[in-house]
């Protein structure tokens, strides 16, 4: 088996507020689509390191999240909990695309030709 990426398309830039979240809904949990200020696009799994918070309803300054149960920053670039707290949340790739939001689906896998 060769593994491969695969783009899902999950809706439009628009569909996503500046500094605000949607949630995709996956068999293997909740991914939250973020969207900066400035059109910057990141998502990861939609849970919070210390308590499992949902870090899209969080608040989105520049290009980290405040959870909203107890307040820890979230680099939305990396994942990794910010200041004295320690954790990190899973990244997914993201990208734009004609307008559109692609996220990578990881662990997809065809059979070599």
């Amino acid at each position: 088996m060769i593994m491969t990426e695969e783009w899902i398309d999950i809706g439009t830039l628009e569909d996503i507020p500046r500094r605000g979240a949607r949630v995709v809904k996956t068999a293997r949990g909740d991914i939250a689509v973020f969207r900066t200020m400035d059109d910057g696009l990141f998502a990861m799994d939609d849970k919070c390191p210390h308590k499992g918070g949902p870090l899209s309803q969080g608040i989105v300054q520049g290009d980290s999240v405040t959870c909203p149960l107890h307040n820890w920053v979230i680099s939305l670039r990396t994942g990794e909990a910010q200041g004295a707290d320690h954790g990190c949340t899973r990244i997914i790739a993201v990208r734009l695309e004609q307008g559109r939001v692609l996220l990578s689906w990881p662990g997809m896998a065809i059979q070599a030709a």
